[in-house]
């Protein structure tokens, strides 16, 4: 986009160094109240990229939500050059009902690239779709793990795409996972439309954890800071070490029925036999020890008390790359 052409966004139009929020309205509540997405634009004078930060595809799924805020309100999203777009709400009817889903019960991030008129999740993602992102080059989605299942500070990407190597090795999240583009998601329909997304998992759903969403907001400085793109006034903090690769990974499931005991083992690298938590029954007749498979980093743990037979209980890497960063 030349620097003196207007960005057109919903219908309105942001010129160089003007500043927006866009209002949309796709559909109404059931009550007829208008139900609006927030949609902060800020434009420089100066020519450069468009960088898009979202998060609530998945409506409770907060702490993505927290981490786009602060990049709002610490006046990260304030561009030397370029133009950043700020979604801190996506899915804004999940987020009402502290829901995952859209009102008619379809996950917002499996109907990409959408319909004109299909469902309402379908209509939203259509609208996504062809109205924001022919207009961005990088992305970052922030994403929190579902249900009780907390998954450690990470950054996910396709394996063999040169581009977003480099920069998820510029975001410098604690882990980085090597993940397939899921059909219908919003990762996929990005790539397909050229858009460089790095797509961020942390934290657990209805949940805020601030030494994630601190992970989250360091990395966006970074990113902006590489795009020539962050205030200077800015601090760039440096990670405390360089991003771990991960090739693969299993989730190790309950053996039995019961009660969870956690040993909070979260982003730590364990060793093959080591105790993760303990099973136990509400009467006091057994506990069960579940130990690591083999060696490796835990990147998720299930926070939930209670867990039946065959529940995912712990996500452990078990290949890293290790020439991922010479």
């Amino acid at each position: 986009m030349k620097n003196n052409a207007p960005m057109v966004l919903f219908g309105e139009s942001i010129l160089p160094g003007e500043n927006k929020t866009i209002n949309v309205e796709i559909a109404r509540l059931h009550t007829t109240t208008k139900l609006n997405i927030p949609i902060i634009v800020r434009r420089s004078k100066i020519d450069g990229p468009v960088v898009l930060f979202s998060a609530g595809i998945h409506g409770d799924e907060i702490n993505g939500v927290e981490i786009v805020r602060q990049i709002i309100s610490k006046k990260i999203n304030r561009p030397t050059r370029g133009t950043i777009i700020c979604i801190p709400i996506i899915n804004i009817y999940g987020f009402v009902n502290k829901s995952r889903e859209f009102p008619d019960g379809r996950d917002l991030n499996r109907v990409f690239p959408g319909s004109k008129k299909g469902s309402l999740a379908s209509r939203f993602a259509f609208h996504i779709t062809n109205q924001v992102l022919p207009l961005i080059d990088y992305a970052v989605d922030f994403h929190a793990g579902g249900a009780s299942r907390f998954n450690a500070p990470q950054i996910r990407i396709t394996e063999n795409n040169p581009e977003l190597k480099i920069l998820a090795d510029v975001f410098d999240a604690p882990f980085t996972l090597y993940s397939k583009n899921i059909n219908g998601s919003f990762r996929n329909t990005s790539e397909k439309a050229n858009v460089k997304m790095l797509l961020f998992e942390g934290g657990k759903s209805l949940d805020i954890n601030d030494p994630v969403a601190n992970e989250g907001v360091k990395g966006v400085k970074r990113l902006l800071h590489y795009l020539n793109m962050l205030d200077p006034k800015h601090i760039v903090e440096k990670a405390d070490f360089p991003s771990i690769y991960i090739k693969n990974s299993v989730w190790l499931r309950a053996k039995q029925s019961g009660l969870l005991h956690d040993y909070n083992m979260i982003t730590k690298f364990v060793t093959k036999g080591t105790i993760l938590a303990i099973i136990t029954d509400p009467f006091g007749k057994f506990e069960q020890k579940v130990k690591a498979p083999h060696d490796g980093f835990v990147i998720n743990a299930n926070h939930s008390p209670i867990v039946y037979e065959g529940d995912a209980i712990y996500h452990i890497s078990k290949n890293i790359d290790d020439n991922a960063n010479d």
